[in-house]
């Protein structure tokens, strides 16, 4: 039975990191019905779907106000994209750059099969707004992470399934230090804590180490992203509040 879809209803490509947290706060603020929608596909940072399911657990408990828009979490064994892909996400190699000027973290198609599948569970589930972390600003250069991508892939699932999607990226135009800024911005010192200590980017999985910009081995290209970004966004922050002191 497909349901009718609503036009205040979005379904948050949910990996339980940061920029997927924020991006579930910026739509849980903006929508009156959100479920979420998870993948494995044999990420060697697994680790990332159990923080996902806390991640979720500590914002309903965290923000009431939040809670009764949160609705059905979906998880997707897409475990056969592991096994076509040869990169260091999904191998255990070293992290690297490929021959083609791409990082070896680029799963290919990854992006564009987590939309289709989020289309098509949008489509039996009635959610109109499809919601992702795609970033052209702070990324690696994946191109499936690039607004034309997303714009594209918009007009394909449309066509594809006659419907009226819309996906949104909040995160598109902005940098990490703006990431931090939007938590902030929508949930407080309490979401940023949340994204801090609960949710999890680390390609290599690390987690026994809390840093001031959250848990991370440090080293590798996410954890320096993530690292900056904070540093910055406090810096920026802390000058804010000097002028402010003025």
């Amino acid at each position: 039975m497909i349901m009718t879809t609503s036009t205040d209803s979005a379904l948050v490509l949910f990996s339980g990191g940061q920029d997927s947290t924020t991006c579930l706060a910026w739509a849980l603020s903006r929508y009156a019905r959100v479920e979420t929608l998870g993948f494995d596909y044999g990420q060697r940072h697994s680790v990332e779907l159990e923080c996902r399911t806390d991640v979720l657990a500590k914002l309903r408990e965290r923000f009431p106000q939040w809670a009764p828009r949160l609705g059905d979490d979906h998880m997707i064994d897409l475990s056969i994209l592991g096994q076509i892909s040869e990169t260091s996400l999904t191998r255990e190699t070293t992290i690297a750059m490929a021959a083609n000027n791409l990082p070896n973290t680029f799963v290919p198609g990854r992006n564009l099969l987590f939309l289709t599948i989020g289309a098509t569970i949008a489509y039996r589930r009635g959610l109109r707004v499809l919601v992702g972390g795609m970033c052209e600003t702070d990324f690696s250069g994946y191109p499936d992470c690039r607004d034309d991508t997303m714009k594209a892939l918009q007009v394909a699932l449309n066509l594809g399934m006659d419907q009226r999607f819309i996906v949104e990226t909040p995160l598109m135009w902005i940098d990490k230090a703006d990431t931090w800024q939007m938590a902030q911005d929508l949930g407080g010192d309490v979401l940023v804590e949340t994204v801090r200590e609960d949710t999890h980017t680390c390609y290599l999985g690390e987690r026994s180490v809390l840093h001031p910009w959250g848990y991370g081995c440090g080293e590798c290209p996410a954890c320096q992203l993530r690292q900056r970004g904070y540093e910055q966004w406090r810096a920026r922050d802390n000058r804010n509040q000097g002028r402010q002191a003025v």
